[in-house]
């Protein structure tokens, strides 16, 4: 069987919506992943988020383009998970959930605790921002 209709097959039967690129190493040598990998983007089967990181696609109502099948604040709080890092809500965000603020925080901010993160992860010109924390009580 093709390389590229492992990592669909993969890919199908998954319940997650976004994939880290060493979830496929199993599958081949990198420059045989990275191939297969490009050709399921010009597919439209994925899309890509940032450096090593893919989503399944959908294509849009408004233009047919392929888009995420999901936000991709949801989507980068997944893959950051699945990368190691603990994720929480923003300063701004908890202040709204409790009541705190009645102002709505406008793009979406992850707190990612004592960790720096200067990976960009976005799509269609949205890019997550990050909030360092220095306590853990998100």
């Amino acid at each position: 069987m093709i390389l590229e209709e492992r990592i669909k097959r993969s890919i199908a039967q998954r319940k997650d919506d976004v994939f880290v690129r060493k979830e496929f190493d199993q599958f081949g040598s990198q420059s045989q992943v990275s191939r297969a990998l490009k050709q399921l983007l010009l597919e439209s089967k994925l899309v890509k988020l940032g450096v090593g990181i893919y989503a399944k696609a959908k294509p849009s109502v408004l233009s047919g383009k392929p888009i995420p099948v999901r936000p991709v604040d949801v989507l980068a709080t997944d893959a950051l998970k699945k990368l190691g890092v603990d994720v929480g809500p923003s300063r701004l965000t908890k202040d709204y959930n409790d009541g705190k603020s009645t102002q709505v925080p406008a793009g979406t901010v992850l707190n990612v605790g004592k960790r720096r993160i200067s990976r960009k992860i976005g799509f269609g010109g949205r890019y997550i921002k990050y909030e360092k924390n220095s306590s853990k009580e998100y």
